[in-house]
């Protein structure tokens, strides 16, 4: 027995906005009544009628035209599409940006026709009357941000499914039989996206690459790269080049560059580094000022533009920093060796030597390619030593040899008179508006086989802000020389802060009993003061955070706009070559300029500033992905344990808990709140108990235990077990 047809309500006969989808959708063809009919799937005499009376009305309106009699055509000017940016939620549904709407435009699940998040698109905007948000309909993918995604693979008898742990990805993939390649059940593939028909409820895929198992250490830390899109190895054909290089110092190169050989130099890097790409030289002149020299590898001597190694590192345009490994921007033989300027080894480099004054004010300045020979390795750990105690000795519990040693009294010296400067140079930023964020970093003990076997916190000291802050003056200096002659250069830029953001934040320190005041006008000052009252608190990390992400991103332009956080008219990234793609192009771009050239093309250096940007983020993702990976490996082996956290978020699905001693977050689920009756009140950034009406709000410290640890999600959830009643 067939259904009747259900007779459309008088609501739902208005036709207005679906027509003017339909011209819009085809903005050269004209249409009839009947072929609108056809497009919306409607036979009845009543909906055709509709039809035909909204097609009047809209000419009346002047927002279509009555070509002939019965021909209808959308005028250009009235078309409500827009092109942008998909911005999907977890929950299926995305929102619409574009800069032409003062508000996002949402899309709800079934409008998405298929777009996945961060597509570019074109939407068709409904729903635009007073008061109401604008909804929209995806009616074209002009371009997929994404077309590669990591996930596990269910394989059925003649096909096969991937299931991706991202949240935003609301579609697992479906993979015909001859596309599974060498995957079996259960694997952690990649997987590419061929096609995706439009009655398709998935998009069609092939396994490209089988990463390993679910969990297994590798395998995870290789998803995390393919997640990206970022490499885990060089091609051979690149390793190939780069091994056939002449990294030989020769007399001939020598004399073309300034000989600082003479000159004591010494190095200050991490305990665990291989590629030291900045080195100091330090010489008191006879007019009582000093001549410092910033010495940084010579990486564009090596890596000649138009080579498969100079179009792959500029492909990376970063290294990859994880918790257990590093991803080079070049191979091996340039990074740790050719380029790393190694102790008691002669180096090319590029440098930019000033003399200062005791007062720390820069007299001269010279930029230019020199030969060093560094006189001395330091960890941060030993140059702190010496800035604490003045002593010569290293201690065996504090060397990088393993036991201990002496430095020369030229070398202590040197190291003191360089952190007196630096003092200096840095009292002066943060009198100019510079931000202080020494944001706690998260670092793990890790054992042979990169398991966690300890959590420890990396604290900036007086020898990091010694090297920081003479990198920042090269950096600030060779920007500043360029700038001034108007010509193309790439720049390391900051804006202001978001307002709404800061106003945002304004809520939540509150809850803690801190203030930033607006009314002084220097936000920076206020920001500096807050960081200052929650150093060494608990709640430090989650008001950092906030802080960080209140900020404007820095990136990469060839317009300059100066950089707000550093207080600096001028920046660049001259400084770490070896690991940045845009250091290279400026070492090329200051060369260029230093041999007499004019201004480079503006247009092509703006367009590699965008793809360092973006690469910048990508492995800023995987390093805070790797993180949070690490973290849930390292809580599985406390499943058993209480831990003191303190509550860092709330939503209306549960609060999230940030643990003390580690730093680790997860959450904990409103449904496993089981002492009370819990309901989300966002005014008070609380969970409200309906019977004991107590609230665990944002900020509070209280006790959980782990109760699931998801190495493939990368997420913790946590049991609620007390609040801490001890405060």
């Amino acid at each position: 027995m067939s259904k009747k047809l259900r007779k459309p309500t008088k609501k739902e006969l208005d036709f207005s906005d679906k027509i003017i989808k339909i011209l819009s959708n085809s903005a050269n063809k004209e249409f009839t009544y009947k072929q609108i009919a056809a497009k919306l799937e409607l036979d009845d005499t009543q909906s055709r009628n509709q039809i035909i009376k909204d097609l009047k009305l809209l000419t009346a309106d002047k927002k279509i035209v009555e070509t002939e009699p019965g021909k209808y055509l959308i005028k250009t000017e009235s078309r409500e599409y827009y092109e942008g940016k998909i911005d999907m939620t977890s929950r299926k549904t995305a929102y619409f940006v574009c800069p032409e709407f003062g508000e996002d435009v949402f899309i709800p699940t079934n409008n998405l026709n298929h777009a996945l998040d961060k597509d570019i698109v074109k939407v068709y905007v409904y729903n635009r009357r007073r008061g109401k948000r604008p909804e929209g309909e995806v009616v074209e993918i002009i371009e997929r941000a994404k077309t590669d995604f990591v996930g596990v693979i269910d394989i059925q008898k003649n096909f096969a499914f991937v299931s991706t742990a991202n949240p935003k990805m609301y579609t697992d993939i479906f993979i015909p039989k001859d596309k599974i390649g060498e995957a079996e059940q259960g694997d952690v593939v990649l997987v590419h996206i061929e096609d995706w028909p439009r009655k398709a409820d998935s998009p069609f895929g092939i396994v490209s690459k089988v990463l390993g198992k679910p969990g297994e250490h590798d395998t995870e830390i290789h998803a995390i790269l393919a997640e990206y899109g970022l490499p885990s190895e060089f091609p051979i054909e690149v390793e190939t080049y780069a091994q056939k290089i002449d990294t030989s110092i020769t007399p001939e190169e020598i004399a073309n560059r300034r000989d600082m050989r003479d000159t004591l130099t010494f190095t200050i890097d991490p305990k665990d580094a291989k590629d030291f790409d900045d080195a100091l030289s330090f010489k008191k002149l006879e007019n009582g000022n000093y001549e410092i020299g910033i010495h940084i590898a010579d990486v564009s001597y090596y890596l000649e533009e138009g080579t498969i190694l100079d179009d792959e590192a500029y492909q990376r345009a970063t290294s990859v920093y994880l918790v257990d490994r590093v991803v080079p921007m070049l191979p091996e033989v340039l990074s740790n060796f050719a380029c790393s300027l190694r102790p008691q080894e002669e180096k090319y480099t590029f440098s930019a030597v000033f003399e200062i004054s005791e007062k720390c004010e820069v007299i001269n300045q010279w930029f230019g390619r020199t030969v060093i020979f560094s006189d001395q390795r330091f960890a941060y750990e030993e140059a702190q030593y010496i800035i604490e105690t003045k002593d010569d000795t290293i201690p065996e519990d504090i060397s990088i040899t393993g036991s201990s040693y002496q430095v020369s009294p030229e070398i202590v010296s040197a190291t003191l008179k360089l952190d007196e400067l630096a003092k200096i140079f840095r009292r002066k930023r943060m009198q100019d508006g510079a931000i202080s964020f020494d944001k706690v970093e998260v670092k793990f003990n890790l054992s042979e086989a990169g398991e966690p076997e300890g959590v420890y916190f990396k604290v900036s000291k007086d020898a990091n802000h010694l090297i920081e802050e003479f990198m920042l003056l090269a950096n600030k200096k060779v920007a500043e020389y360029i700038g001034k002659q108007k010509k193309t250069f790439i720049y390391r830029i900051h804006d202001e802060p978001n307002e709404d953001k800061l106003f945002a934040m304004q809520a939540v320190i509150a809850k803690f009993g801190y203030k930033i005041d607006f009314k002084q006008g220097d936000v920076s000052k206020a920001l500096n003061k807050l960081m200052e009252d929650v150093n060494g608190k608990k709640e430090q990390n989650l008001i950092d955070t906030l802080a960080i992400r209140s900020m404007s991103k820095a990136k990469y332009s060839t317009d300059n706009i100066g950089h707000y956080g550093l207080a600096f008219d001028y920046y660049s990234h001259f400084t770490s070559p070896i690991r940045r793609y845009p250091d290279v192009m400026v070492h090329r771009l200051l060369q260029f300029y230093l041999d007499g050239a004019k201004s480079a093309d503006e247009e092509l250096y703006e367009t590699r500033c965008l793809h360092c940007s973006t690469m910048e983020g990508l492995a800023t993702n995987a390093e805070r992905d790797s993180i949070k990976y690490m973290q849930v490996k390292y809580m599985q082996d406390h499943q058993d344990e209480e831990f003191l956290g303190v509550i860092s978020g709330v939503t209306e699905w549960g609060i999230y808990v940030e643990i003390i001693d580690n730093k680790c977050e997860g959450m904990v689920r409103i449904r496993d709140l089981k002492d009370d009756y819990y309901t989300f009140d966002e005014k008070q950034y609380a969970m409200v108990g309906a019977t004991s009406e107590q609230l665990l709000q944002l900020g509070d410290e209280i006790y959980v235990k782990v109760k699931n640890a998801d190495l493939v999600k990368k997420q913790l959830d946590f049991n609620f077990i007390r609040r801490n009643d001890k405060l």
